[in-house]
């Protein structure tokens, strides 16, 4: 499986992004997508995951700001990300795997194919 994400950049506080991460090749061996998010200097956090079903998780600093969505015609998963902080700059990486239990979504050596992040920067 490959992933192809897309969409970072410079924003101002209260500012918006999406971020988009298409997934190529087989496909059918994953079951999870989600988005992790890596600023300087800190371990990976998970951002928001969705499963095949439409399930999705967010990390609390995110709830009610970001919203992952999925296009299955298009095997591409979105984030659109609101009321952007300076807290959020990071680098934001887009992951996949097949996972049983919903705990699993969490935890970030649970994925087994990762894209090549995308810097998301907010400053004034």
């Amino acid at each position: 499986v490959q992933l192809q994400a897309s969409g970072g950049g410079l924003v101002q506080p209260g500012g918006s992004l999406r971020l988009s991460c298409a997934a190529s090749g087989s496909i059918f061996s994953i079951n999870v997508m989600g988005w992790y998010r890596q600023a300087s200097g800190k371990q990976y956090d998970v951002v928001a995951t969705i499963t095949s079903g439409g399930s999705t998780n967010y990390a609390d600093s995110v709830k009610g700001r970001f919203t992952i969505s999925r296009d299955n015609t298009k095997n591409t998963v979105y984030l659109q990300m609101n009321s952007l902080k300076p807290e959020d700059t990071a680098v934001y990486y887009c992951a996949a795997g097949q996972m049983e239990y919903e705990y699993e979504v969490f935890l970030h050596y649970e994925y087994d194919y990762w894209g090549k992040g995308t810097q998301v920067t907010v400053s004034s």
